[in-house]
């Protein structure tokens, strides 16, 4: 079977286009960089990639099996997933009032927490399984499968890189700025976000108990 060599870059176009969507992960992602610098944020995009490119593989490879399993849970997920923004965002307000305004947040280059950093986004973005049907939904839309395990292979490869370019440019794109807020900005900025993020939590709660 000849593989469709056009798949790989409409995978890319997927990847790019899904994660340039900003919600609550993207938020999480931005702030990281904000907070740990450049390498914390990129490689918490990273995580984010790499769970949604489980999610496309599951689609493009067509494991129904294993779709069905994931979608059915969804709502315990959505409610998991919720509370531990809900979590994470109060910990950010505690942690932006208790540092004093004049002290900001500085990248140190080390590695410290990067792995930490990489799984949670990979769980937290594994927490809404209804990805895998807009996955499912785009992939038919360009006819992902009638390449064959191959063709699947490359869209899958495509998510992932497209993915991972869109968080290279907005880690790099909020590093740049960075460099130019003051304390007080940057402060603002984690509080702002925190309350966002918290309340994207509480709405994914409230969705999952009503399981919608």
């Amino acid at each position: 079977m000849v593989v469709n060599p056009d798949l790989f870059v409409r995978g890319l176009v997927i990847g790019f286009a899904v994660a340039f969507a900003l919600g609550p992960i993207g938020l999480l992602v931005i702030r990281r960089t904000v907070d740990g610098g450049w390498a914390r944020g990129f490689i918490s995009g990273t995580g984010v990639a790499t769970a949604d490119s489980v999610y496309a593989g599951i689609a493009a490879f067509g494991l129904t099996a294993a779709t069905e399993i994931l979608v059915g849970i969804g709502r315990p997920l959505a409610i998991a997933g919720g509370a531990i923004l809900v979590v994470m965002a109060a910990r950010s307000l505690r942690a932006s009032y208790a540092r004093p305004a004049a002290e900001a947040p500085r990248e140190t280059g080390r590695a410290d927490g990067t792995v930490s950093a990489y799984a949670t986004m990979v769980g937290l973005t594994l927490m809404n399984p209804a990805t895998i049907l807009s996955f499912a939904a785009l992939f038919a839309s360009i006819g992902a499968g009638t390449g064959g395990p191959e063709g699947a292979f490359l869209v899958v490869a495509g998510v992932f890189i497209g993915s991972v370019a869109w968080w290279a440019i907005l880690t790099g794109a909020v590093t740049g700025l960075r460099a130019r807020f003051t304390p007080g900005i940057v402060r603002g900025f984690n509080v702002v976000s925190a309350v966002a993020i918290g309340a994207f939590g509480m709405i994914a709660i409230a969705l999952g108990i009503a399981g919608r």
